[in-house]
């Protein structure tokens, strides 16, 4: 899971993680086509303190509901000693399945293409490293009211837990023919979505369309970061993109808005050596 466990932690907040956790496998999963079966966690802590593991796979529990995906079992590893009392790691394993002729396909990828945007919950599951660093999280109060974030709290905001794509894509997948999908994770546009274009195109992602969050707005002022490299590092509001023919943008986005997402477009693909061109 990563280091947003380290705000876990602070906030002595334990049932929204295991709902990333699952996020983080579940997504991955759907990018090629497939349905998520199943899903195993692993848990390790200093002390088994049966009040926190409760909460933790409670959250799993929760975010294989939203995946349709079946909790089939799990381990839990107490390490005194190795972790301390108070800490824990969180993993996940996830099992999917797809006809081979229904793995999205980027070959079918052309000029004149769309880009599609899922929104974001916040910053997911990546960019926490970076993020305790610009907050200072071990040092200063995170559970205030922060105007600019609309009065929720820093901490509250960034332990929001990661969105889950998987029904809305099913529903997708079943009526229109996608040609790439990526899930914006560590790395953000830059390193995800050339994943899903063949060489010889890009995504020309049009800047003032994306609905970028008041989070990484107030990351960006406080830590001082470039907007190249908060594209290079966050989601900025998009957690997944797809790409689809222009004739089939006007079903895609119905097909998404009526699954609960709030799709828009936000870019076309292109003749390029650059696999991302923001402008």
């Amino acid at each position: 899971m990563g280091t947003k466990l380290r705000l876990a932690f602070l906030l002595d907040k334990h049932d929204t993680v295991g709902i990333d956790c699952v996020a983080m496998c579940v997504n991955d999963v759907i990018c090629c086509g497939a349905k998520p079966l199943f899903f195993l966690d692993y848990i390790a802590c200093g002390k088994n303190v049966p009040e926190r593991i409760a909460e933790l796979v409670s959250g799993v529990a929760e975010g294989c509901v939203q995946a349709g995906s079946a909790l089939i079992g799990g381990e839990t590893a107490e390490m005194p000693g190795f972790y301390p009392v108070d800490e824990y790691d969180l993993a996940g394993f996830s099992v999917g399945i797809v006809d081979k002729k229904k793995i999205v396909d980027h070959s079918a990828m052309v000029p004149g293409d769309v880009v599609i945007a899922l929104p974001s919950s916040g910053v997911h599951s990546n960019g926490f490293s970076l993020v305790r660093k610009v907050f200072d999280v071990e040092h200063t109060n995170i559970q205030s009211p922060c105007e600019a974030l609309g009065g929720a709290s820093i901490g509250e905001t960034l332990l929001t837990p990661t969105k889950i794509y998987v029904k809305p894509m099913l529903a997708l997948f079943d009526q229109v023919r996608v040609k790439g999908v990526s899930h914006i994770t560590g790395g953000g546009f830059y390193e995800n979505i050339p994943r899903a274009i063949p060489d010889g195109l890009g995504a020309k992602i049009q800047k003032s369309a994306i609905r970028i969050l008041p989070i990484f707005d107030l990351i960006a002022k406080t830590g001082h970061i470039p907007e190249r490299d908060m594209f290079n590092t966050f989601n900025m509001g998009v957690g997944m993109s797809v790409v689809v023919a222009k004739e089939d943008a006007e079903t895609a986005l119905s097909v998404l808005q009526a699954n609960g997402e709030d799709a828009y477009l936000i870019g076309e693909i292109v003749a390029s050596q650059d696999k991302v061109i923001l402008e």
